[in-house]
């Protein structure tokens, strides 16, 4: 299967698609599926954007909103997890995962699926050590500190994630595991990312839990972003059968910009028997009944359960208990394309004047189904069950244009024309003003063109040391990689490298207090 991993993506679909398009054409193949690793900002209107992290003057609609209307359709079967610029209230609708958009899937605060045999777990967000044991305590409309805490990444979902048993194709990470920079080419990393060096000294670059899910899961591929660069590694697993090695490749790749090593495709065997669709994983449905109870949506200290406790402590499920989550499915684990879009799109032509306030938390369809089958919890339901405000659903949009039948790319046409001309039928739940206005963020230090002229160094400029420590092309490993040919070029590539003294972009992205802004 040719699967394109994609980086940060900022809201820049239209061009990423584009660029997929190009090389297809140029090199003759066809990609199945598309894997974007954070920062997806699938803003759908002005009430969206919000409710994302990022200075006031940075807050751009980009394309999103013309997938999620029906304007446009994804060519491409796309799956995303989240990252720290974000539509934090859409996406918290969909804690366990679902259709942002036709044929665009988000796989939850932690999620695992599976397509054509691939199985895939992904976790969103970013590591700060100061809300990693709180709940998900974060509702819309945000404060200037929940609209940042509520995309840290929590105790819970790794513990989920370390149930896991079995072989796992990829992981997806939107900040890198920490320590990885030491399996690659990390003079090479420096001399693009120089003020990444104290960082690397400290071992503080990047999210110790997601190198302890490295570690344990050990999956054949880990793809990341957000320190903005391209950067591969090789890391190899110590294991009980010493006959038997085991290795994970390691790629992160840089935001969609001109001149920016923001995309590659990689070619991974699949079962040919199956259509390429997305299927929920048993094991992890599972996992998700078994750690319901676990679920808290306080903000205060959850501790997980350890060997010192008296209760189960391991909730790998067992056949049986797999056995009876798979009874409630009917046995079929195929993700239903129940998309319903439940507010209105942004509209070009329409002035909306400057001023949009927060929306407020409401429940997604597609999550009340899973949780009503599945008998878990839904995070939103309850902390709006805490506020005494009914979870009943109505009928909502005052639209009720249906949307155009859809491109049948990785689904039943009958399911995704069903989907996307379904009416709405929810409301926004109706809650007080928020007690905390938003925050605003002073602007970067440093402009763009500040940035290290490394990152737009030619591709013949990258060269690994030692043995097989990137993805580079070979007869079992094919790699296409694209530099953004679709679109115009932006920056300035001519410059030389730096004299002296290295100045750090955004010096407080990466402060111990927020780094909010990478």
């Amino acid at each position: 299967m040719k699967i394109a991993v994609e980086g940060c993506a900022h809201g820049e679909l239209e061009k990423i698609y584009d660029t997929i398009s190009y090389l297809e054409e140029k090199e003759g193949v066809k990609v199945d599926l598309l894997i974007c690793c954070g920062d997806f900002q699938s803003t759908r209107n002005d009430q969206d954007l919000e409710c994302m992290a990022v200075p006031p003057k940075y807050r751009d609609i980009c394309s999103f909103y013309k997938y999620y209307s029906g304007e446009k359709t994804a060519p491409i079967l796309t799956i995303f997890i989240g990252g720290n610029h974000e539509a934090s209230n859409y996406l918290s609708e969909l804690a366990y995962g679902g259709w942002v958009a036709p044929n665009i899937y988000y796989l939850g605060y932690a999620g695992v699926i599976q397509v054509a045999g691939i199985r895939i777990a992904g976790l969103s967000g970013i590591f700060k050590g100061y809300n990693f044991k709180l709940g998900h305590f974060e509702k819309a409309p945000f404060s200037g500190e929940t609209m940042r805490s509520v995309y840290h990444i929590r105790n819970l979902e790794v513990f989920r994630l370390k149930q896991i048993s079995g072989r796992l194709d990829i992981a997806l990470s939107h900040d890198w595991p920490t320590g990885v920079c030491h399996h690659g080419n990390m003079k090479q990393l420096l001399r693009f990312k120089p003020f990444f060096e104290e960082d690397i000294r400290n071992n503080t670059l990047g999210s110790p839990p997601a190198e302890e899910l490295l570690h344990h899961l050990k999956p054949s591929y880990w793809f990341s972003a957000h320190l903005h660069c391209k950067f591969s590694a090789l890391i190899r697993h110590i294991t009980e059968d010493e006959s038997n090695i085991m290795s994970t490749k390691f790629l992160s790749l840089d935001k969609c910009l001109p001149r920016r090593r923001f995309l590659q495709i990689v070619d991974i065997p699949h079962d040919e028997s199956k259509e390429i669709a997305l299927e929920y994983d048993l094991e992890w449905l599972s996992i998700l009944s078994l750690t319901n109870h676990l679920l808290s949506v306080k903000q205060t200290q959850n501790y997980m359960p350890g060997p010192g406790g008296n209760g189960r402590w391991i909730f790998t499920p067992t056949t049986e208990e797999m056995d009876f989550v798979l009874k409630k499915f009917s046995t079929n684990l195929k993700i239903p394309m129940n998309f319903i879009p439940t507010v209105e799109a942004y509209d070009p032509s329409r002035s909306s004047g400057n001023k949009h306030g927060q929306p407020k938390a409401q429940l997604n369809p597609q999550t009340t189904s899973l949780c009503d089958l599945l008998g878990i919890d839904d995070p939103i339901a309850l902390l709006l069950k805490d506020e005494g405000i009914s979870t009943t659903t109505e009928p909502s949009l005052q639209s009720s244009k249906t949307l155009p039948e859809v491109v049948d790319i990785g689904c039943d046409k009958s399911d995704i024309a069903e989907a996307v001309s379904s009416k709405p039928t929810l409301h926004g739940m109706k809650l007080p003003p928020p007690k905390l206005s938003g925050l605003v963020l002073p602007p970067p230090m440093h402009k763009e063109e500040e940035v290290s002229p490394n990152d737009c160094t030619d591709k013949s400029e990258i060269v690994q040391e030692g043995e097989n420590h990137s993805l580079e092309p070979t007869a079992e490993n094919p790699i296409i990689e694209s530099r953004t040919p679709a679109f115009s070029d932006v920056e300035n590539s001519g410059q030389g490298p730096l004299a002296k003294k290295f100045k750090r972009r955004n010096q407080s992205l990466y402060s111990s207090t927020e780094d909010d802004l990478s």
